[in-house]
C-alpha cells in the first residue's frame, strides 16, 4: 500500500486511547460480565391509586403479629411493628408483594381527617369488597385509626407504593435441615419486597437460586452446612443487594443473621 493509505497511517492522537480502551473492554468480556450488580438511584414512589380499607386485630395491634400469609412469624413485631396491612390478592401477588410499603391516605368521607400512614404488607386480605373501588387494605387498628375513625368500618382511600425505610441490614432466618433449607428474608429496605433470592457458599456451593415456598419463605435442597453463606436479594424493581458472608461457617438452624447493608 502507498504511504498515504489509511491502513498504514497512525491513528489521530485522540483516537488512539479510545481504540486501546475498546480492545481492553473486549478482552475483559464487557463491563458487566462477571461483576456484581451495581444499584443506580433509589426507589421512586408510585402513583396514587384509589382503594378501600378495613381493619382487624386489637387497638394495640394484637392479633396481627402472630404470623400471616407472608410467613414473617416472630419477625413481625421486631421488624415491622404495628403499622402493617393485609393486602388484596392482586397486591399480595402469591407472596411476591410481601414486605412492600404503602402510603395510605384517608378521605374526608371516611369519617376522619385526610391524613396518611405508611404500612408494610405482611399478610393477605380478602378480595376487594363488593361495591367498593380499587384494591382492599385490611389495616391493623393502630394504622386504621391514623386515617379514619373506628366507627367508619370501611373507608375509601388512596394509596401509593413508597420506599421502605429500615433500621440496620437485611435479616435472614434459616430453618430446616441439611437436605431442606428454608430462609425467611425480612427488614428489606427500598422497594421492600423480594422477588428472587440466591445463595452461595465460600467453597463447594456455587450461586444457587432458591425457590419461593410461600410468602417470603425460600427453600433449597442443596446442603449448605459448613459453609460461610452469602445471599443476593432482588426486589421488584430489579435492584439487587448482596449480603456477603452474612452467615459464618458455624451458622445454626433456627438463628437469624443480619447483614451490614440494606437497599
Amino acid at each position: 500500500m502507498s504511504a498515504g493509505s489509511p491502513w498504514t497511517m497512525a491513528p489521530p492522537p485522540l483516537l488512539a486511547p479510545l481504540l486501546l480502551a475498546g480492545l481492553a473492554l473486549l478482552a475483559a468480556g464487557g463491563v458487566a460480565e462477571g461483576k456484581p450488580h451495581v444499584n443506580h438511584g433509589k426507589f421512586k414512589d408510585g402513583p396514587w391509586t384509589v382503594g378501600h380499607a378495613t381493619f382487624y386485630g386489637g387497638r394495640d395491634g394484637s392479633g396481627t403479629t402472630d404470623g400471616g400469609a407472608c410467613g414473617y412469624k416472630d419477625a413481625l413485631a421486631k421488624d415491622y411493628g404495628a403499622l402493617t396491612a393485609a393486602v388484596s390478592p392482586a397486591l399480595y401477588s402469591e407472596g411476591a408483594g410481601c414486605g412492600a410499603c404503602y402510603e395510605v391516605k384517608g378521605a374526608e368521607e371516611g369519617g376522619g381527617p385526610n391524613k396518611s400512614v405508611v404500612v408494610t404488607a405482611t399478610n393477605q386480605a380478602p378480595p376487594p369488597v363488593s361495591g367498593q373501588k380499587g384494591e382492599h387494605f385490611d389495616l391493623t387498628m393502630p394504622a386504621f385509626l391514623q386515617i379514619a375513625e373506628e366507627k367508619a368500618g370501611i373507608v375509601p382511600i388512596s394509596y401509593r407504593k413508597v420506599a421502605c425505610v429500615r433500621q440496620g441490614g437485611i435479616r435472614y432466618t434459616i430453618t430446616g435441615n441439611k437436605n431442606y433449607n428454608m430462609v425467611m428474608v425480612t427488614n428489606v429496605g427500598g422497594e421492600g419486597d423480594v422477588v428472587a433470592l440466591s445463595v452461595k457458599g465460600n467453597k463447594r456451593v456455587k450461586w444457587t437460586p432458591m425457590k419461593r415456598s410461600w410468602g417470603q419463605q425460600w427453600t433449597t435442597e442443596v446442603d449448605l452446612t459448613g459453609e460461610s453463606l452469602t445471599y443476593r436479594v432482588m426486589t421488584g424493581d430489579h435492584r439487587k443487594a448482596t449480603s456477603w458472608h452474612v452467615m459464618p461457617r458455624d451458622w445454626q438452624f433456627g438463628k437469624t443473621y443480619q447483614a451490614t447493608k440494606n437497599f
